[in-house]
């Protein structure tokens, strides 16, 4: 399926906890982030929080370090298409338990991408929820 190959920008990204069926914000309001498939079968992914820390006269603590951590995601991957899913073969990310395969269901409707309907735990909290992410190609 060529119509995923591009630039997408993203627009939410949110997440509902399986267990209480509550739906907030995955990285708060207005995610920057970005997703690419290349038509050589690779693709990445990068997003952050807008509200992140703000660098300051001092080296960062171990603290800080880890809120930058859990305020982003970032991986490369090969992908494969299938019917009404993706599948992104994670060989490198920010967070080392991600490195797997990575099944998404996903529909595009003119210049938006959704992928939603995936469960999967969220690395900052343990909890499972399931993820809705929608893009707009550049």
């Amino acid at each position: 399926m060529t119509d995923i190959i591009g630039t997408w920008r993203m627009i939410s990204w949110t997440r509902e906890s399986v267990a209480t069926g509550e739906v907030t914000d995955a990285m708060g309001p207005d995610p920057l982030g970005y997703i690419a498939y290349h038509a050589d079968g690779r693709m990445m992914a990068t997003v952050f929080r807008r509200s992140r820390l703000a660098r300051g006269d001092a080296p960062w603590s171990v603290e800080e370090r880890a809120e930058l951590f859990d305020s982003m995601l970032a991986y490369v991957a090969a992908y494969t298409v299938e019917p009404g899913r993706v599948v992104h073969h994670v060989e490198g990310a920010w967070n080392p338990d991600w490195e797997v395969d990575l099944s998404r269901p996903f529909a595009i409707e003119g210049d938006r991408l959704t992928i939603s309907g995936a469960p999967g735990i969220d690395p900052s909290t343990g909890e499972e929820v399931v993820y809705r992410m929608e893009f707009r190609k550049l």
